[in-house]
């Protein structure tokens, strides 16, 4: 490993980094700021809402941006862009201005999440890009697991606006840290103009969605607003399927999109993320509702997922040199699926060791699909396309958990009292482990051999696209 991949890899990790802890420390911080700010339960949900369709909705444009004019740029602008919005919701004075931010915050955030791994896909060779992608993977879960902690420290011993001050020199310092990473920059795609017409249909496709999602745990499946975003996302997603089959310059790419790999992975991940979120969100509603267990309790009888998550990242990517991704994925879903039906027992008189074994389960596997399909998306993504399916792949990281909980919510709201007395969780745990289950089929289409190697920038092309050459 090079001096310059290694300052590539702590650039991506605490750039995603950054991203993570910001989402989770928030949580810790929202009743303090409803309080500080005489906001309303609506208001202070859209603290987080507004910021998760923000991003959700730009991701793939985002990483389209990054693949024309260089990740370099596209991560500097959108770290110093997440500082300033930081810096902006440290002094807002009313919730409505916060919201604003957050919004303004997830456009930045935006640019940062695909250029991470852009980076490491032009820093490294491709039979380095899983350890190191692996590193990453176990940085976030660091950052996830951390966020609670560390924002109840700062939230409680300094206020709300204190979490979002320290986002300022972190930020400062990844961009200066980018600034000193001198990878080579792929050769740009002949055909690189962005369809704006396009981007804007996958940009409101995309919001709708999530948003929708993100609103079923309130209003419930059939509730107005939820069928009423349903239609709209299916008319808007026919809209935009016709459009990107005339347009001469797709949002997403011909080879993108005809890529098996990539096409597999982003699936895999779609079930087994919803899966993983849906199965978590129930766990925590038997242990606190039905249990009475504070949240200090519930995050530590959950704790094994992020733990042995962590820990089993590294393992996971010798796993797939060794063994290619189909193997090591199936494995890692099969693990997922196997540990979520296990924990189906929660709550009713089954030893804690037990479920804490069954939680470990879906951590190790949920390393193992994610290490997985990250670098099969990332390493199998034709050359000058890194960012577009970066940012694919982390639009589906958004929008998986959002489908999780909200079919977890639903199943949640069918179990009675009578039934969830009798199997701890009812049938949530088991609906989740089989929405898990869906992801064995693509799983099973990965290639079975080790990643293929990406093409080499052709000589000169380090540079074309705004990026520093080689040193």
């Amino acid at each position: 490993m090079t001096a310059r991949s290694r300052l590539a890899l702590v650039v991506s990790a605490a750039a995603a980094m950054i991203v993570a802890l910001d989402g989770t420390v928030l949580v810790v911080a929202q009743p303090s700021l409803r309080r500080d700010l005489a906001a309303s339960v609506t208001q202070v949900q859209w603290t987080s809402t507004g910021y998760m369709v923000a991003v959700a909705a730009l991701l793939v444009i985002a990483g389209r941006l990054g693949d024309r004019y260089g990740h370099r740029r596209l991560l500097v602008a959108g770290v110093l862009g997440f500082a300033a919005a930081s810096a902006g919701i440290a002094l807002a004075p009313t919730a409505g201005w916060v919201i604003g931010l957050r919004v303004v915050q997830g456009v930045f955030g935006a640019f940062v999440q695909p250029a991470t791994l852009a980076l490491l896909r032009l820093a490294y060779p491709a039979d380095r890009l899983g350890t190191a992608i692996a590193i990453r993977t176990s940085a976030i879960g660091v950052a996830g697991a951390a966020g609670p902690v560390l924002g109840g420290v700062v939230v409680a011993e300094l206020g709300w606006r204190t979490v979002f001050v320290l986002n300022i020199p972190a930020a400062v310092l990844i961009a200066a840290l980018t600034l000193a990473v001198r990878a080579p920059a792929p050769e740009r795609p002949a055909h690189s103009r962005l369809d704006l017409t396009g981007a804007a249909l996958l940009a409101g496709t995309l919001a709708i969605g999530v948003h929708t999602l993100a609103g079923v745990p309130v209003h419930g499946w059939t509730a107005a607003p939820t069928l009423l975003g349903l239609l709209t996302l299916a008319g808007l997603t026919a809209v935009f399927v016709a459009h990107e089959r005339r347009a001469a310059h797709p949002i997403v790419p011909a080879a993108v999109a005809r890529s098996m790999p990539v096409t597999a992975s982003m699936l895999l991940l779609l079930a087994v993320t919803s899966g993983v979120f849906g199965a978590l969100f129930a766990a925590t509603f038997v242990l606190q509702e039905r249990l009475g267990l504070g949240p200090l309790a519930t995050g530590l009888r959950l704790l094994p997922v992020t733990v042995v998550m962590v820990l089993g990242a590294p393992a996971a990517a010798a796993a797939l040199r060794r063994h290619g991704p189909r193997r090591t994925a199936v494995t890692g879903a099969t693990l997922v699926v196997v540990g979520i039906a296990g924990g189906s027992g929660l709550g009713s008189g089954g030893p804690w060791a037990a479920t804490g074994a069954a939680f470990a389960l879906v951590g190790a596997g949920f390393a193992a699909v994610m290490v997985t399909a990250t670098g099969t998306v990332v390493g199998d993504a034709p050359a000058g396309y890194a960012g577009v399916v970066g940012g694919l792949k982390q639009t589906v990281m958004n929008i998986g958990p959002s489908l999780g909980i909200a079919v977890a919510a639903g199943a949640t709201a069918l179990d009675t009292p009578a039934a969830a007395g009798v199997s701890g969780s009812g049938l949530t745990l088991p609906v989740m482990a089989g929405l898990a289950t869906l992801g064995l089929l693509p799983a099973a289409l990965l290639p079975a051999g080790p990643a293929p190697r990406p093409s080499p920038a052709p000589a000169g092309a380090a540079g074309a696209a705004g990026d520093a050459p080689a040193a």
